[in-house]
């Protein structure tokens, strides 16, 4: 099967037979999503329903949750920032974050009881660039240290969201390792997407933060005649968005809760090959991580979603970089009669490994596993826009990563 590989989960648990999914539950949704209402920039994104894709896929329905339109930011990862933020300065003004806006954490007497913080993160773009924006509306400072191979554009717009930006000559995981230590020395709060041993509650907020678009494509799914979806398809670089989601689902769902792939690039397939070793515990990669996917490029699971992917994810995939590059491919010039998605490179994998598992005779092993047929509905997260336009337009119009074109 090429470099595409896969592993089916001989562990899968029942929904709350696993690791613990009270953090994830509905009443801890409404508060986040109170606090990320209070935002002027607040809108729900939109579920893109491609019909013609899913009648071309064999498929019952495809949904595309659009997160480029989030916040004005072309990608989701704000949700989490802001919510992490937010619970960071209440808790220091000793007091529960409902009933906190926007406008209260941002005002001057909030601002003189908490003092200027600055909130230190490792990006691979979009994280830091919520960070920036977040830590700006509130009247914070941040700093934001990127990994090397970081794409200019991407430092250019954390700048511009009034933040210090960065780039390293080292890997992501090594980054992160840095800026935990730079924020030691210069008493900063690092609010970064991934657990490590001691460090967990501002990752716990922050993938409590990315409930808000599992919740609204839920809700979106029903008002469109549906109960839930029955497949999810879920891209990974240390985890916290898939393991927020898909735990976001199992809480919600129970025994209904969808079958779920977890996809990864195969130069940074932290999940895939923890699930590989099979002992039950995260294991990293290492190396440069030189995929196109950069929000996925990341070695090492973050310890508190690790266990989420463990118990309730049913594959785990881990695939070249043509794969993505045909998603977004797909999803930016789609079929007729279907909308148009601009999808980046992390954005757009999941729906290119959906294309690679429907499509190729080769992953018909796994086609079956997950039981993909006409009557399947599949929900698809496009975690990201064009965040990078010169490597969007490389790929979509001059067919750059095409070397993976089927045999006709």
């Amino acid at each position: 099967m090429s470099d595409f590989k896969f592993i089916l989960n001989k562990n899968l648990k029942k929904a709350g037979q696993g690791a613990d999914l009270s953090l994830l539950d509905a009443e801890t949704a409404r508060v986040v999503g109170d606090f990320h209402k209070s935002f002027r920039e607040y809108q729900v994104t939109p579920l893109v329903d491609l019909k013609a894709l899913a009648a071309d896929f064999g498929l019952g329905r495809i949904w595309v949750k659009d997160e480029s339109r989030r916040f004005g930011l072309n990608a989701f990862k704000v949700l989490g920032g802001a919510f992490a933020i937010g619970r960071y300065l209440a808790q220091k003004l000793g007091r529960d974050i409902s009933g906190l806006t926007r406008e209260i954490l941002a005002s001057d007497e909030i601002r003189a009881k908490v003092g200027q913080i600055t909130f230190a993160s490792t990006t691979d773009g979009n994280h830091g660039r919520g960070v920036a924006w977040t830590a700006r509306q509130l009247g914070q400072k941040a700093v934001i240290y990127m990994p090397k191979g970081s794409a200019r554009i991407r430092v250019e717009h954390i700048l511009a969201a009034g933040a210090e930006c960065r780039v390293t000559d080292m890997n992501y995981d090594d980054t992160v390792r840095m800026t935990e230590a730079k924020a030691r020395e210069n008493g900063w709060v690092v609010v970064q997407d991934t657990a490590w041993e001691g460090y967990t509650e501002i990752p716990t907020w922050i993938m409590q933060g990315y409930m808000t678009l599992a919740v609204e494509a839920l809700e979106q799914i029903k008002a469109a005649g549906e109960r839930r979806p029955s497949h999810l398809f879920l891209q990974a670089g240390v985890g916290s968005f898939a393991g927020a989601t898909l735990g976001f689902m199992a809480a919600a769902l129970g025994d209904d809760m969808p079958i779920t792939a977890i996809v990864e690039p195969q130069k940074a397939a932290c999940i895939f090959n923890s699930a590989s070793v099979g002992d039950g515990r995260p294991h990293p990669v290492g190396g440069a991580m030189d995929t196109i996917m950069a929000g996925l490029a990341c070695g090492e699971p973050s310890l508190i979603s690790w266990g989420l992917l463990r118990d309730y994810a049913s594959a785990y995939i881990s695939m070249p970089d043509f794969v993505a590059a045909n998603g977004m491919r797909i999803l930016g010039a789609p079929l007729r009669g279907d909308a148009p998605v601009i999808s980046g490179e992390s954005g757009a994998a999941a729906a290119g490994a959906l294309e690679y598992i429907m499509k190729r005779p080769e992953a018909a092993e796994l086609r079956e596993a997950l039981k993909l047929d006409g009557d399947s509905k599949v929900l698809l997260i496009s975690t990201e826009g064009d965040t990078a336009p010169e490597i969007y337009r490389d790929i979509v119009w001059f067919g750059g990563f095409a070397d993976g074109v089927p045999d006709k």
